[in-house]
């Protein structure tokens, strides 16, 4: 099943291979699908995408890592990508249906700057910038159950990647000082690859 996975030797190569997939609109159903699912069904969406991901990573011998990027929940919805390290150098590996929010080369010295390489680009439709946390690294590894090959939905780990350690990145000041996107910004952040 995942020796499609094998061939795929760079973060480029990862990435590319994921760009391929079909987005996963979830038509029927709220899905988390394992890398084994999600490849079995050709589509995924961000977690998933994340997952598959750090699969192949892994297989490549990095550590299979997460970072989960936190919105206002209220109005818009989390990111999660699969993170990378090269030559002392953070990068991202990401699954998305826009134009932004998507792979990030390995040009960060932190976790943190590459979370908020994320950060003018998520805005809602009125504008409105809404990340405001991201996680440390969340390592894979370290999860005791089979995400790679589960035939469940993995709504167990998402809520672990969700109440694992975050950062805030705005105070409250800073938060009312926010300026919207621009019209040109919020014209082209609607640009999807996948129509539902």
């Amino acid at each position: 099943m995942f020796k499609q996975l094998s061939k795929l030797d760079t973060p480029q190569k990862i990435q590319n291979f994921l760009n391929k997939l079909q987005f996963n609109f979830e038509k029927k159903e709220e899905t988390y699908m394992s890398p084994m699912l999600a490849l079995e069904a050709g589509t995924a969406h961000c977690f998933e995408g994340a997952l598959i991901a750090a699969l192949a990573l892994e297989m490549q011998g990095h550590k299979p890592l997460l970072l989960d990027l936190k919105t206002t929940k209220e109005k818009d919805i989390d990111h999660v990508v699969a993170l990378f390290k090269l030559d002392g150098y953070w990068g991202a590996i990401s699954k998305t249906n826009h134009a932004v929010l998507r792979y990030r080369e390995p040009i960060y010295k932190t976790v943190r700057e590459l979370a908020m390489s994320y950060f003018h680009e998520y805005f809602l439709n009125n504008g409105e910038k809404t990340l405001r946390s991201y996680s440390k690294p969340f390592d894979l590894s370290k999860i005791k159950f089979d995400w790679r090959r589960s035939e469940k939905n993995l709504f167990k780990l998402v809520e672990t990647l969700d109440q694992s350690p975050h950062i805030q990145i705005l105070n409250k000041k800073q938060i009312r000082n926010l300026r919207p996107a621009d019209k040109i910004e919020i014209q082209a952040g609607k640009i999807v690859e996948y129509k539902k």
